[in-house]
């Protein structure tokens, strides 16, 4: 007998992976959490039944999320990330050695504790002294911040449920007001090509542009994600994330990566024509 993982993307369309075993499923307080294990995908974590990361392709996002916002900004020394529970992210900042101070809000504290256990490729640096983990909703959290981080990065889950309030114009107004003068704003912005995934980006670029002096959006492909096409934002106060690319800096590091080049990020940002009148339609 076969077993089969199957998310519906659309009312027409449904993804599924064959699975070996499910490893574990759970329900905390806020939503149910099931780590699966698959023959193409290796382990890969759900939440309320929608795909969050696959052992085989989480590289693509945790790299495009962080990778960016740091090829452009010159200083980071101060990093709020808000969500990101499996610990891809975390695990990407801390190749930094110039950042002093990485702070997570993350709602749900058994998404880290099962990610440690069952997701050990990206859940590997939770134990970096510069890290600080709070558990408590993010929102409320940069509530409380002004004027304190170089970059902020929302790891979050899609606008519905506990990642909801983290796509309103009053949280991307807080963010702005807990990053410094020249601070970074980096979004998972959805999916553009499914309409309900689409309407959801537009809603999004609306309050960021809104918000923000600088507002781009840039792209990558995942293919366990509704359409394998994803958007992330970027948002500064100051920086262009192609103007002010520091493309030699950033490759003097060293820093290895499997998806991120700085060739590559300036192409992210050469969107297809769909997409641009999408936003358009709402800046």
């Amino acid at each position: 007998m076969e077993f089969w993982f199957s998310e519906n993307h659309t009312e027409n369309v449904q993804f599924s992976i064959r699975v070996d075993r499910q490893l574990y499923s759970g329900q905390s307080e806020f939503q149910r959490i099931d780590v699966f294990e698959s023959p193409e995908f290796g382990r890969f974590l759900t939440l309320d039944g929608y795909m969050m990361l696959t052992e085989k392709d989480e590289f693509i996002y945790h790299e495009m999320i962080t990778h960016v916002p740091m090829a452009v900004h010159p200083h980071v020394k101060k990093v709020l990330v808000i969500g990101a529970g499996d610990g891809g992210v975390i695990r990407e900042l801390t190749r930094y050695p110039e950042i002093e101070q990485i702070d997570m809000a993350e709602i749900d504290p058994l998404v880290v504790e099962v990610c440690r256990k069952y997701l050990p490729q990206t859940a590997c640096r939770f134990d970096d002294p510069r890290l600080t983990i709070y558990y408590e909703d993010g929102l409320r959290f940069v509530r409380a911040c002004d004027n304190i981080y170089d970059l902020i990065i929302v790891d979050s889950t899609d606008p519905f449920g506990p990642g909801e309030g983290l796509f309103t114009r009053e949280f991307y107004g807080n963010c702005f007001k807990a990053l410094k003068e020249d601070g970074i704003l980096i979004n998972q912005h959805e999916s553009p090509f499914y309409a309900a995934d689409a309407a959801a980006c537009q809603r999004a670029h609306k309050n960021i542009v809104g918000t923000f002096p600088v507002s781009r959006v840039y792209q990558a492909h995942i293919p366990t994600y509704p359409s394998g096409h994803w958007l992330f934002g970027f948002a500064s106060k100051k920086y262009h994330p192609l103007k002010d690319l520091d493309d030699v800096r950033w490759n003097m590091r060293g820093i290895s990566c499997r998806y991120y080049t700085t060739t590559l990020h300036k192409g992210a940002f050469y969107i297809p024509a769909y997409v641009e009148e999408l936003l358009k339609n709402v800046e």
